[in-house]
C-alpha cells in the first residue's frame, strides 16, 4: 500500500494536521455518556478545512468507558 499525498480540497495546501474525537451514538449511549464512536479528522493547517474518517471501537473499550464515568 502507497502513502498517498495530502491535498486540501478546498485551498490546495499540501500540510495538514491529524487527530482523533469521541463522540456518544444511540439512545443508551448518549444515556449513559459512553463514547462509542471514534474518528480520525484530517485537518488542513492553511484554511482549516477538516474531514472525519470512521474507526472501529473495540467493545471492551466501551465497557471501560461506561464502567469509568464516560
Amino acid at each position: 500500500m502507497t502513502k498517498k499525498q495530502y491535498h486540501c480540497e478546498k485551498c490546495g495546501c499540501l500540510e495538514y494536521t491529524a487527530d482523533q474525537i469521541q463522540a456518544t451514538g444511540g439512545d443508551f449511549s448518549k444515556l449513559f455518556n459512553v463514547q462509542n464512536k471514534k474518528f480520525t479528522t484530517i485537518s488542513c493547517k492553511e484554511c482549516g478545512f477538516t474531514e472525519l474518517y470512521r474507526n472501529e471501537t473495540s467493545t471492551g473499550m466501551n465497557v471501560l468507558d461506561f464502567l469509568m464515568g464516560g
